[in-house]
């Protein structure tokens, strides 16, 4: 016998879709419990670098973007979540952390005390098409030194990426560090009299070559001649050859000079890097970063230099997974109470108190169902409970452990 149909009570094909929108993820607990581990290794380790956390809104006025030098044409025109206000202002989901980073430093120019160290791990958005690795919103570790135009500056950002790969139970064998710089590059492009757009549709180009069949007709193109980059390993005395230099006595060596890495961003102007995971089921870049020494300018007449990165939870997450690396931290005691009844569940409450107050750290919960107390325990198992205690009419309470 079919039930009757509550009054008002929807069809079942007018039930909204429990889907949620495309490109963006729901964190049940499971999954929220790795992302919990993968932020706090990723504050750990550049707090232990002398990393400050900050943050700002995910909204910004969309002139933010659509500035030059502030971020590539592609982003603007296509990937970002654009809107105009009941205040008739145009309003942009940021799409990444960096503008509003330079702004907030811009803003208390005169009151930092430089070098200044900060990061943040904003919620990102932009119209991608979804696929592995790559969402429309994200999480987003960004590491920024605003103050510090020196080879030492581009050194300390480049170990700190490292370290937080090796932090998370990566062997340096595992992935390699891709670094060239801009200025060595627009030097090159300046020797063969190429026009600011030329410079920039090569540097376009450059960025797509692993994707693209005929990179050598493309670039005649922008050349209007057979072009060959020519460039040999940089000079020991050069800021690559330095920074490469300063990694190796570090003890870093998995580097590599790579033509091809040139960074998607307008607003580059020195060394750049990615970190490549150099599995086969995931050869795909983790992070990116580079020197920066124009983007406050955007803000003030006195630009501040900036070298960063960031490194996306998504991809961290598959580097993780590819590599069979840990994905959660040290797990709390937990502990189930299990009333037998009702009028039991003060009691339990009372001995959460006391667990809770005597033992930092515990967490505590009860189980209020009115069920059969082998069900309460199952229930328990299934939470990953480490134990549990029966609430009954006895004075005597003492904790039951899982195998």
């Amino acid at each position: 016998m079919v039930a009757d149909i509550p009054y008002n009570h929807p069809m079942s094909n007018d039930f909204l879709s429990t889907d949620p929108y495309k490109g963006v993820r729901d964190f049940y607990p499971e999954d929220m419990a790795i992302q919990q581990y993968i932020f706090d290794t990723w504050s750990k380790t550049t707090e232990s670098f002398g990393y400050e956390r900050y943050d700002a809104s995910v909204l910004e006025p969309a002139s933010l973007y659509k500035s030059k030098g502030a971020v590539n044409e592609e982003i603007v025109n296509d990937q970002t979540y654009t809107f105009t206000d009941r205040g008739d202002r145009e309003v942009t989901l940021r799409p990444e952390m960096t503008p509003t980073a330079a702004r907030m430093i811009a803003k208390k120019q005169k009151e930092l005390a430089f070098p200044v160290r900060w990061y943040s791990i904003p919620n990102l958005f932009r119209y991608e098409r979804p696929q592995k690795g790559r969402l429309r919103e994200h999480w987003q570790l960004n590491c920024d030194m605003f103050g510090s135009d020196t080879v030492a500056a581009d050194v300390e950002i480049i170990a700190l990426a490292h370290q937080l790969l090796l932090n998370f139970g990566a062997q340096p064998e595992m992935f390699e560090i891709r670094i060239n710089d801009r200025a060595w590059m627009n030097e090159r492009f300046e020797q063969e009299g190429f026009t600011h757009e030329q410079s920039n549709a090569m540097l376009y180009l450059l960025d797509r070559k692993a994707k693209i069949d005929n990179f050598d007709e493309e670039a005649e193109k922008i050349a209007g001649k057979p072009f060959d980059l020519g460039l040999s390993d940089p000079a020991p005395d050069s800021r690559l050859g330095q920074v490469l230099a300063g990694l190796m006595q570090l003890g870093i060596n998995n580097t590599k000079v790579s033509l091809s890495t040139v960074r998607g961003f307008d607003y580059y102007t020195g060394v750049i890097f990615e970190i490549f995971d150099v599995s086969g089921e995931n050869n795909r870049s983790l992070l990116g970063g580079g020197r920066y020494d124009n983007l406050t300018g955007l803000f003030s007449v006195d630009p501040v230099s900036g070298i960063g990165f960031g490194m996306g939870d998504v991809t961290m997450r598959d580097f993780l997974e590819t590599h069979n690396l840990p994905m959660k931290g040290t797990k709390s005691e937990h502990i189930v109470m299990i009333p037998t009844k009702p009028d039991q569940d003060n009691k339990a409450q009372m001995i959460a108190t006391l667990i809770r107050q005597e033992n930092a750290g515990t967490v505590v919960s009860i189980d209020y169902n009115d069920r059969q107390v082998p069900k309460k325990i199952e229930a328990a198992r299934k939470k990953g409970a480490s134990g549990y205690i029966v609430i009954d009419e006895t004075d005597g309470h003492s904790i039951q452990r899982f195998e």
